[in-house]
């Protein structure tokens, strides 16, 4: 396959004349993260990043690209990867090897390059990670003598934060770890309101059809599924929720949604999407019951919450019908619609979140990892990220959306 790297592989991407439509893109989100640029501005008066080399390892579009900027701005040398290489943008990566970032990716990397990646960006012995999913924090544990160095690191998603709180309760964790989807910042907005509307923008995108008086199928009620099936119900569809959590099932109720089990659900859905986490929510005897021309997405982080090789079994063909739409046809005559290979649609199959949601979870990330280089003392334990830097993260948006609220008078305040 061909790459295009530097002598010295300072970088190993897919095509460096690709920079110019990398730029654009992310000079067109630089405008809008606005919470993140005014941090920027605070940390630039000290050296806590000067020196300092900085991991990065989230889905590598414009908004991760104007972090990584950021953070190089402020003085540090950041190698990235990205978390996902379904989600990368080889554009996106050309502008930040411009720029003088030690990248290595390529959208569609096989899981052995994908490791290489890996590999390459903690070779420089980070002093800090940021990480999505976990992945590069288990090879840190894997391979312990890259974190030498390592000061902490600040985990993006939920996946990523039960990866490091079962380590936590193991004792197991070598360094310290913040959880920054446990921010109120991040979990409130980001993976609801973020993940829900960009969930649907690409499904409209990469379909074209109505979602209007169709029904919807969410696999899940966490934070993900609470918004795709709240913007589900926005666009006009019925909802329908599985859950294997009694709590999360009855709120799904509560919230006006209909519940029941997978396998009496799969007859009615139009649409189905999964917002677990887990493998294989969906399977092939709930696809053999799905109508004809049923459409099959996934929001969560790994690709394995539908049962694709399962699926491909149980079909006669496989055709890709329009961009990142695949169409099975199964034994039983039925065709289903697979989107974005079963990876992460609202990156792999579209634009990603909002950039003001990313301005918020960045803005938490990039402050994390300031208060990680200039703490000592942080024992090798997962840490909720502190509340002044939470709090001040959406008051300064507020703020900036001229939104003001009450004084709190309770206790002298």
């Amino acid at each position: 396959m061909a790459f295009s790297s530097d002598s010295g592989e300072g970088f190993l991407i897919q095509d460096p004349k690709l920079a110019n439509s990398g730029r654009v893109k992310i000079d067109w989100v630089s405008r809008w993260m606005t919470v993140l640029n005014g941090l920027r501005d605070q940390f630039s008066d000290h050296s806590v990043f000067a020196g300092k080399r900085i991991a990065i390892s989230i889905h590598l579009e414009a908004k991760t690209a104007y972090l990584a900027q950021i953070v190089k701005d402020l003085g540090a040398d950041v190698w990235i990867t990205s978390s996902n290489p379904h989600s990368t943008k080889d554009d996106v990566c050309a502008a930040l090897a411009e720029r003088g970032i030690h990248v290595f990716a390529r959208k569609g990397a096989e899981t052995g390059e994908y490791e290489k990646f890996v590999e390459k960006i903690v070779s420089c012995k980070p002093h800090a990670l940021i990480d999505d999913g976990g992945d590069t924090t288990e090879y840190l544990h894997q391979h312990p003598e890259f974190a030498e160095e390592l000061k902490g690191v600040c985990e993006e998603t939920t996946s990523g934060v039960a990866r490091l709180k079962q380590r936590d309760a193991e004792n197991s964790l070598l360094f310290p770890a913040i959880a920054i989807n446990d921010a109120q910042s991040k979990y409130l907005f980001d993976n609801r309101y973020g993940t829900g509307e960009s969930t649907w923008s690409a499904i409209t995108q990469l379909t074209n059809v109505t979602v209007a008086g169709k029904t919807v199928v969410c696999v899940g009620f966490g934070w993900v599924g609470r918004g795709v099936a709240m913007r589900a119900a926005g666009h006009g569809a019925e909802v329908i929720v599985t859950e294997i959590d009694p709590w999360k099932a009855w709120e799904a109720r509560m919230e006006g949604f209909r519940v029941m089990p997978m396998h009496e659900a799969a007859p009615l859905g139009d649409f189905f999407i999964t917002n677990t986490g887990e493998e294989n929510v969906i399977r092939v005897e709930h696809m053999r019951e799905m109508k004809d021309r049923a459409f099959l997405a996934n929001a969560g982080h790994f690709g394995y919450e539908i049962d694709v090789p399962g699926l491909k079994k149980e079909s006669k063909s496989v055709r890709c019908v329009r961009d990142d739409i695949e169409e099975y046809l199964l034994a039983n005559g039925k065709r289903l619609y697979l989107l974005a290979q079963g990876n992460i649609i609202n990156i792999s199959g579209g634009l990603g979140h909002p950039i003001e949601i990313m301005d918020l979870s960045f803005s938490l990330q990039l402050a994390s990892v300031h208060f990680i280089l200039s703490t000592d003392g942080l024992e090798n334990r997962l840490y909720r990220v502190p509340k002044a830097i939470d709090e001040r993260v959406v008051r300064t948006k507020m703020q900036q959306d001229g939104i003001a609220i009450d004084e709190d008078l309770r206790n002298g305040g």
